[in-house]
């Protein structure tokens, strides 16, 4: 784990506040890995890949929307959005891709801020972790008090992602010259988890981070 260079700048917070957190990373880099590690520490944790998935579910705020944009034919034998269908028809097609997501985004946002409401009310001292693929894309990362970027090495992330989603090489490599690297994102990073290693290195690393991030809570 290392610690970047403070590219947010933010202030001291002092022991009543809630500390906001964004976790981000690349395909298959162990962001959701370090995410879940730091729920099991105590961290409240939003995935905006699982809001995304609730609000596209049958009868969900942005079901019928999608269905509008893309067609019948992207559901599955269920009624429900396939997202492997619907993946096919905007991810080589940026401007069906701007319009899947100004669909999804406002939806997964307000989504997003009832949950971050309801830990604030449940526990005011506590540490939200948001984690999502594109804080730093989106110029969102400038809304939390401290970036944390999980990072691997781009073997690896093939490698988990042929593993994990049954994807070709091809379409993993692919959806990687898509995305912002790697080694761009972590100069962004207030704390880096390099999860290349085990397990166990990278919850020891996580496990860091969480002590500097209770921290930040306890000073003046």
């Amino acid at each position: 784990m290392t610690a970047g260079s403070g590219f947010l700048s933010m202030p001291h917070l002092n022991q009543t506040s809630l500390l906001s957190i964004g976790l981000t990373g690349g395909l298959a880099s162990g962001k959701s890995f370090v995410g879940h590690a730091l729920a099991d520490l105590g961290c409240h944790l939003i995935q905006a890949d699982e809001l995304g998935h609730q609000v596209m579910a049958k009868g969900a705020e942005a079901y019928a929307p999608i269905l509008q944009q893309f067609g019948q034919e992207i559901l599955d034998g269920h009624q429900e959005i396939d997202r492997r269908k619907l993946g096919a028809k905007v991810f080589e097609n940026p401007e069906l891709l701007a319009k899947l997501s100004a669909i999804v985004h406002p939806a997964v946002r307000a989504r997003s801020r009832q949950l971050e409401a309801s830990f604030e009310q449940e526990d005011p001292h506590g540490i939200i972790v948001y984690e999502a693929a594109i804080l730093i894309e989106t110029g969102s990362f400038r809304d939390y008090d401290r970036l944390i970027v999980a990072s691997c090495t781009e073997q690896q992330q093939v490698e988990r992602a042929i593993s994990r989603d049954h994807l070709s090489k091809e379409d993993v490599e692919n959806r990687l010259r898509r995305q912002m690297p790697l080694e761009q994102k972590v100069k962004y990073a207030d704390y880096v988890i390099d999860t290349s290693g085990s397990k166990e290195l990278t919850l020891d690393q996580t496990r860091t981070v969480y002590v500097s991030l209770r921290r930040l809570q306890q000073k003046p």
